[in-house]
Order: structure tokens, then sequence, then C-alpha cells
């Protein structure tokens, strides 16, 4: 199965979170490739859009492999098992927070468009365009979790094998209609991966504004 593009896929994947309709669920996307379908299964499923921002804390030189991740409001999450492991040193970490803290900064002031939303108490659904490894997903649950939602779902159009059980242990629910036996990349799921800019994102967002229960 290909999609289309983010924003059908995200349609697909309202269509298999129907169940959650009821609760009127809090749907974040993970900037920038997540938003287009966050949104998409918005529209098919109700409840509130809005932006999860997060940022990994990867090893320096194992990116992909989260030793942490920040987010809003100060936030910071540290998986003290990965920096023994990898031996990463104070100062190395610090080097690589500062880093993404500035990114984390930037996004907020151009991404946030609207003050966020309370996630306490709300069925949190966290969306991205894809798992590869799935360390980004599980900071953002992390990330989440520190904020006491009622509870955490995870919906992808597509992962690998090894991401979902690796999100399985960290989120309550997860939806997920692709999942190849091997992933060669999240893009090669879609005809249309373009890499989205800050202000096709901002437009996915701005109409969430007002938060009318009846769009």
């Amino acid at each position: 199965m290909i999609y289309p593009d983010r924003g059908a896929a995200g349609r697909a994947l309202g269509e298999q979170l129907e169940h959650l309709r009821a609760a009127d669920p809090l749907v974040l996307g993970l900037p920038r490739g997540g938003v287009p379908v966050a949104a998409a299964v918005r529209e098919v499923i109700g409840g509130d859009l809005d932006v999860l921002l997060v940022r990994k804390l990867g090893v320096p030189w194992q990116p992909e492999l989260a030793m942490g991740a920040i987010g809003e409001d100060d936030v910071r999450v540290l998986n003290y098992d990965v920096m023994r492991h990898t031996g990463v040193s104070v100062s190395q970490l610090a080097a690589i927070e500062d880093m993404e803290r500035a990114e984390l900064e930037r996004r907020r002031q151009i991404l946030r468009v609207s003050p966020p939303l309370p996630l306490k108490d709300r069925t949190v659904i966290i969306v991205d365009d894809g798992m590869a490894t799935g360390a980004t997903v599980a900071a953002g649950c992390e990330i989440a979790r520190l904020h006491e939602p009622r509870r955490v779902v995870v919906a992808v159009p597509v992962s690998s094998v090894e991401a979902l059980h690796r999100i399985r242990s960290v989120a309550d629910e997860v939806v997920c209609p692709l999942v190849p036996r091997a992933l060669g990349g999240v893009g090669g799921a879609y005809r249309d991966f373009h890499q989205l800019t800050d202000e096709e994102v901002v437009e996915l967002l701005r109409p969430t504004a007002s938060h009318d229960p009846g769009e």
C-alpha cells in the first residue's frame, strides 16, 4: 500500500480511530511531517488539534538513539540507561541540549499560533507521518505523560516492526495500518513525501485557533 500524500494517510488513519470519537480526543501532530497527518485525522474523528513540540536528544555519534527529550515549559526527560551504555559525558549532553533547545524555541515562536491546549485528563492521540526507530514518538509519549493525560494513543500510517514494539511499551494504544516486513524508510510509503515548510504547518494549525466544536 502506498499513500498518495500525508493528508490521504491521515484520513485512512482516522477511519481506524473512529472508536475514539466519543472521547473528544486531543490530536497532537509532531512537526513537521506529523501535522498534516494529524489535521486529517481530526477531520475524520473530530476533537481538537494541536502541535506537540518535542525534540529528541540524540547520542552525538548515533543521533537516532535517544538519550532523552525536551519539550515546552522546560520539560526534560533523560534516559539514564542509554547515557550509561554509550558513555555520553555531561558536556556532550549539554551541547546537544543547547542545540535542540534553540531549535525547540525557534519552532515554538513560529508554529505555536495559539496557546497550547491542556493535556490533563484528555485522551491524547500523538500522530507522526511514520516511525522508523520510534525514538521521536517515544520521546513525545514521555513528554505528554508529564502533563497527566487520561490516555496516550499513538497513531501513525506506517511503522517498522521494531518501532511498533518499542512504542507499545510506552503508549496505552498504538494504531498503525501499514507495518511492512522490511521498512526501507518512511518516505517509501508515500508518493508525495515532500519536506514541509514551517509556513505549511502554521497554515494547518491556524484554523484550530477558535477550537469551535462545530467545525
